[in-house]
């Protein structure tokens, strides 16, 4: 069993205990924010006592709390890959960070982490949320919670007559934990010029979102999107703020709610019930709950935006029976084109059912989780995380993922499509094979998270 000691770090402006093992330190519940229901947050400036971070703190109330539907095919496979045997905490005050450190860190490359969970639910402690291995090649990792569904996402003229934008608070969490990471991160031993900001599926999403405002600049200098790396097809743009508000008002009156204050005070259970009741009715349910055109987060329609991004360095990746595995690929292949982006393409089915290489599967590779599932990984899976684990370790530190005897890994360069494609057989550069991604759309189903 490995030892666990506390530890302490005294600055300034900061003073917290965490906990050293597995040859690194982790900080895990650092509040980073505090918001009230449907506004905004305030990022925290000064921290005047000691923040206990040896455990998890609360993940943001969502319809897994109260209605796991593990009856669900869908709900019970993503479950029973990232989430059994976990023991979570649901509350509003949400707004916290988990940092994994190297031992000695200083000035090391840091990367923020926004988890996926289709705008609508998600946790920064799932498996396999963790930066044990990633520690050990000198990156200092950090899992972001953000408000998320009903309480992320919901618009309301008053909210806009309030503040002057409507929505959007879960994207504002991000951009605000971000902030954070900029002024604080040093006091972990993190380089705050050095960020690499990634995720996956909506969190992946979501750094697109955050790379069409050029606001965010220097914040981060790199991205890395996995599974949802230029997910823009017409029917998943987002919608206009007051385009979005006579979902919420039917929303309001399914609650017993005529006005937001009564909503803000409804308890999270009712509130979620309401949610329920309104996705068994509606089919437009996802294109409520996610991002909207706000005018200050998202200042346009993202296909007029999407011509002029914040210029970082840039990797994505997507997997063989990916969430609408051909869209994905073509769409992530043609913004990686635009962006002298590295691609990848994870060939590698899972072990253990017929499920391939389902969307987020690479996730355990990425963070050399693999042991802690009930997969039967093989070596050669062992070696495919041990080069994603070095690809990614190298582009968070300088931009450029080869080196150390790697296979080569070519970027895109002038328009001109390079992909790494990773197989049982190799790790080698390739091509995508559309007829693969359709025929395994069709014969082994698509989990969705």
């Amino acid at each position: 069993m490995t030892e666990k000691k506390q530890i302490e770090i005294h600055t300034p402006a900061i003073h917290v205990t965490g906990i050293e093992t597995e040859g690194c330190r982790q900080f895990l519940g650092i509040p980073y924010a505090r918001a009230e229901r449907f506004r905004y947050a305030r990022m925290i400036e000064k921290y005047d006592s000691m923040i206990d971070a040896t455990s998890f703190g609360n993940s943001c109330p969502q319809y897994r709390q109260f209605f796991p539907q593990l009856d669900n095919p869908e709900r019970l496979f993503y479950h029973k890959e990232f989430r059994k045997g976990l023991s979570f905490s649901y509350d509003e005050d949400c707004l916290n960070l988990n940092i994994f450190t190297p031992l000695n860190a200083e000035n090391c490359p840091v990367a923020v982490f926004l988890h996926g969970g289709g705008f609508n639910s998600g946790s920064n402690q799932e498996e396999p949320f963790r930066g044990y291995e990633l520690a050990k090649r000198g990156i200092i990792t950090v899992f972001v919670n953000y408000r998320v569904g009903v309480f992320g996402y919901l618009t309301h003229l008053e909210i806009q007559r309030e503040y002057g934008r409507d929505g959007n608070f879960g994207l504002d969490d991000q951009r605000t934990a971000l902030l954070w990471v900029k002024k604080f991160i040093s006091n972990f031993g993190g380089d705050p010029g050095n960020v690499t900001l990634f995720g996956q599926s909506a969190g992946a999403i979501a750094i697109q979102y955050l790379c069409l405002n050029h606001v965010n600049s220097g914040l981060f200098k790199r991205v890395f999107m996995i599974s949802g790396a230029g997910l823009f097809p017409k029917f998943a743009l987002p919608r206009k703020a007051e385009d979005t508000r006579e979902y919420w008002l039917q929303l309001m009156a399914k609650a017993g709610c005529s006005t937001l204050k009564e909503l803000r005070r409804l308890d999270p259970a009712g509130v979620l019930a309401a949610a329920q009741e309104m996705k068994s009715e509606r089919k437009d349910t996802l294109y409520n709950t996610m991002p909207v055109i706000d005018g200050v987060l998202l200042q346009k329609p993202v296909d007029e935006l999407i011509n002029d991004p914040i210029r970082t360095d840039c990797m994505i990746g997507f997997t063989n029976n990916d969430m609408y595995a051909p869209l994905m690929a073509h769409i992530g292949c043609q913004y990686g084109r635009n962006n002298d982006a590295y691609i990848y393409y994870f060939d590698q089915d899972a072990p253990g059912d017929h499920n391939g290489a389902f969307h987020s599967s690479d996730l355990r590779y990425i963070f050399g989780r693999l042991e802690q599932s009930w997969r039967p990984y093989t070596e050669r899976d062992k070696e495919i995380s041990r080069q994603l684990m070095d690809y990614f370790a190298a582009f968070a530190k300088t931009g450029n993922p080869n080196g150390d005897g790697r296979p080569d890994w070519q970027p895109c360069r002038n328009g001109k499509l390079h992909v790494l494609h990773i197989t049982n057989e190799k790790t080698a550069m390739g091509k995508v094979s559309y007829p693969k991604l359709c025929a395994n759309m069709i014969r082994k189903g698509n989990p969705k998270a």
